[in-house]
């Protein structure tokens, strides 16, 4: 069996997600789908609109087969550390890894990641980043100082592609790189019906207008009651958690290097709300994604050494019979474990946290502690 792996979020599944299941069923009619997809967290640094469960439900009723989650350590990683943990989990198992670009050119593509892995790339990196530019701007200009297109890197669907294929190539993984055209804006604020994008559908969401125009009938019947869950609710929660944090706390954060560590602790002491903090932590050398996702990793109590340890397992969130199929064929790797199980593994603990923590960003109904405990896998039978 063809298996075809999607790394995701799903936040939420939208009309533009169905396509690209559509496509791979068009490519490969008898093969499986494999979404890995982030789980309550999501890496833009905040909570999912709606929790995972639902999500993962959606996915499967919307084409996919197996739902497996990405860890919190790998969804809340940098481009290169999300794209990487999920290869790396994929590979086993996946024939090819399909994702979404605005320029859907493989060679093109593989040809920007030969140069980033060229022995002259760090140099001119180095070069850049000391004239005091953010990382994804002086890679840029790095790639423009090689000769080659960095307008590929402008558009984040471009980067995560690359990203991608460069996982792919120093894994030395053999799954085949399957990049479809992603059409709209990623950004986009204003839904577009054929290719809304996710932070428009969120905007929606969020605000209490009609969404149902930009979500698959199959997702909507899912998300329709489904809790929703924004920053906002939770930020007084993240305050109070920066605002008793130690100092060797602070320092022991991800994304704290160059003294960042230190900018944020101070912020965090001195401002009332958490735009205030982050315009006061952040400058032209620091994306704000990157102080949105260090943020989370304070609430969530991730330390660098906690971010860069992989997870020990892979939870099983949905599946249909084709599903469980592909479940039967990887289970010798060990490494999956049904959503709702119990392990002695000490990143069950993180997984309690993240479990906890999430209900308070609950934007209506307040949720218990211990509602992850609640959660069972979803066996979705595939019609006959």
């Amino acid at each position: 069996m063809k298996i075809t792996g999607i790394i995701c979020e799903y936040n939420p599944l939208h009309t533009g997600h169905k396509k690209q299941l559509d496509y791979i069923r068009s490519v490969y009619p008898d093969g499986g789908i494999v979404c890995l997809m982030s789980g309550n967290f999501v890496q833009r640094g905040q909570p999912a609109i709606i929790d995972k469960m639902h999500r993962a439900e959606a996915a499967v009723r919307c084409g996919a087969d197996l739902v497996l989650e990405l860890p919190v350590t790998a969804a809340l990683s940098s481009a290169e550390g999300f794209a990487a943990r999920g290869v790396e989990i994929l590979s086993p198992f996946c024939g090819a890894l399909c994702f979404g670009a605005e320029n859907a050119d493989k060679e093109k593509l593989l040809s920007t990641v030969q140069l980033l892995l060229s022995d002259a790339f760090p140099q001119y990196l180095r070069e850049e980043l000391d004239k005091g530019k953010s990382f994804p701007t002086a890679r840029q200009a790095a790639l423009e100082h090689m000769g080659a297109d960095a307008s590929l890197l402008e558009m984040p669907n471009n980067i995560l592609a690359v990203e991608y294929c460069k996982a792919i190539i120093k894994q030395g993984s053999a799954m085949e790189p399957m990049p479809i055209a992603r059409k709209g804006s990623y950004h986009d604020t204003i839904a577009n019906t054929a290719d809304p994008s996710a932070t428009a559908v969120r905007q929606l969401m969020a605000g209490g207008n009609n969404w149902s125009a930009y979500v698959p009938g199959e997702a909507a019947t899912c998300f329709e009651n489904a809790p929703l869950h924004t920053l906002a609710v939770g930020e007084k929660a993240i305050l109070g958690k920066l605002r008793t944090m130690t100092d060797e706390e602070f320092e022991a954060l991800p994304y704290g290097s160059e003294g960042l560590w230190r900018k944020l602790m101070h912020a965090a002491r001195k401002e009332a709300n958490l735009e205030a903090i982050i315009a006061a932590t952040k400058s032209k050398r620091y994306t704000r994604t990157r102080l949105d996702r260090m943020i989370l990793c304070a609430f969530l109590g991730i330390t660098e050494e906690t971010l860069s340890s992989p997870a020990p397992y892979v939870r099983v969130l949905a599946f249909n019979d084709r599903g469980r199929q592909m479940l039967n064929m990887a289970k010798e790797s060990g490494r999956f474990v049904n959503i709702g199980q119990r392990t002695d593994a000490p990143y069950q603990q993180l997984e309690d946290r993240c479990g906890a923590l999430y209900g308070l960003f609950a934007k209506d109904i307040a949720e218990p502690a211990n509602a992850e405990d609640h959660r069972r896998v979803h066996y979705i039978r595939s019609e006959s």
